[in-house]
């Protein structure tokens, strides 16, 4: 899924492969899916971005966009892009396929669900792409300490340290995937609420957030994840359904999987302690 280090990762290696090339022939929905999420009707694709040339690719929270001349395509959560070297074949079933003058291609497949959205430049006024891009992300400098600490403030004291991370696009990009090593290193059990929580901890996790997050970009994101070449990030998480049968690096106990918040959260029991609520 699209976090913070995967949309990241992307947009870089899109920069490196298709940035530059002119789009001539755009395919979209092909393969119908209930859960493949447009803007508007994707029939108007082909008119709206072929003959338009790649600028560059950004990423912002857990989104990654292309500029196309004046046009933008938006990759969202659940959408998987691909890489495809010219004469490459696609697969049957794709959402959308956007290939290049010199034969080179772009695809999209979604499994789940995914957004992929194409659109005019200044003509998407959803208010979760405008956060995405309005919100500091984790891995700038205007993230800091005391921003962190004002979302901690503004936050209900008994929200959870899950909640707090990863609802309400409080930290757009910040999701269920990577919050799990970020409240590891961090020492905090997801189940913790914030009124229990002391200012150290606080200030761990939010240091925690920061080097956490660096490090899954920095090395092409999570172990768990696919970037555009179809290849797992280099980032080894720590906890994941990938390290589920593993005991604990610090203290070798056994690590807990519990559904929690409509997703799996992993924790050790010893090394993140549930703190009882004053």
């Amino acid at each position: 899924m699209l976090e913070i280090p995967e949309s990241h990762t992307l947009a870089a290696q899109l920069n490196e492969t298709v940035g530059g090339k002119t789009i001539t022939r755009v395919i979209a929905a092909a393969a119908p899916h209930g859960f493949a999420f447009y803007f508007g009707d994707p029939g108007n694709y082909p008119k709206l971005l072929e003959g338009e040339k790649i600028r560059n690719a950004a990423a912002y929270a857990g989104l990654t966009e292309i500029s196309a001349g004046g046009k933008r395509i938006l990759f969202g959560d659940g959408t998987n892009v691909r890489y495809l070297e010219p004469g490459a074949e696609p697969p049957k079933k794709h959402q959308l396929l956007v290939t290049f003058g010199d034969g080179s291609s772009i695809v999209c497949t979604i499994q789940m669900y995914g957004g992929i959205w194409a659109f005019p430049d200044g003509k998407n006024d959803s208010p979760y792409y405008k956060v995405a891009k309005e919100k500091p992300s984790p891995l700038s400098d205007a993230f800091d300490e005391g921003y962190f600490m004002t979302i901690c403030g503004e936050a209900k004291p008994t929200l959870s340290a899950k909640a707090l991370l990863a609802t309400e696009q409080r930290i757009p990009g910040l999701g269920n995937g990577v919050l799990q090593d970020i409240l590891f290193t961090a020492g905090i059990n997801p189940k913790n609420k914030i009124n229990t929580l002391t200012q150290k901890d606080l200030k761990g996790l939010y240091k925690s957030i920061r080097k956490t997050l660096k490090a899954m970009t920095d090395k092409g994101g999570r172990d768990t994840e696919k970037d555009l070449f179809g290849k797992n990030g280099g980032y080894k998480t720590i906890l994941s359904n990938n390290t589920l049968k593993d005991p604990c690096p610090v203290c070798g106990g056994t690590i807990i999987r519990q559904a929690y918040l409509g997703g799996n959260v992993y924790y050790c029991p010893v090394c993140q302690p549930l703190k009882k609520q004053p």
